[in-house]
């Protein structure tokens, strides 16, 4: 069985009142990822020793993220500011340009959290490899003789 996801194009008679007002967007959501704009897209793959988390993080520099680990918690935030100034003959304008997010992650208990956490910041992504207790790993395949 497939979910589809339900598409509120298909009915152009909502207006954007009427489907702000049904929620549709969110009717069939799930409340496990969370879908704010202002934090970054996420993957999380888990391998035999590790889980390995890419945020997508473009615009920010290393010295802008900060990435902290405490109590179960994986907490990564960045903050940036940026002016620019154009000058033209008899005015000035200014932009100003501030973006950040902060996201907070519940850790598996698999995850120690004693082992150096290995983050690497590469062409707008940032990835963390978040090493797994002993008892965690993957054990081998055990035959058992049956007597």
């Amino acid at each position: 069985m497939s979910l589809i996801k339900f598409n509120k194009n298909r009915f152009p008679w909502i207006s954007d009142r009427v489907s702000t007002w049904l929620d549709t967007d969110d009717f069939f959501a799930d409340d496990f990822f969370v879908r704010d704009r202002n934090i970054p897209a996420m993957n999380v793959k888990e391998n035999k020793e590790d889980f390995e988390v890419e945020l997508a993080v473009p615009g920010f520099s290393k010295k802008d993220i900060e990435v902290t680990m405490e109590d179960d918690v994986l907490h990564i935030c960045a903050k940036k500011s940026k002016e620019e100034v154009e000058e033209d003959e008899e005015y000035t304008r200014r932009e100003f340009n501030y973006s950040s997010f902060d996201r907070k992650l519940q850790l598996p208990t698999s995850v120690d959290q004693k082992e150096k956490v290995k983050a690497t910041y590469k062409d707008g992504i940032l990835t963390l490899n978040l090493i797994k207790k002993e008892e965690a790993k993957e054990q081998p395949k055990r035959i058992i003789d049956i007597a």
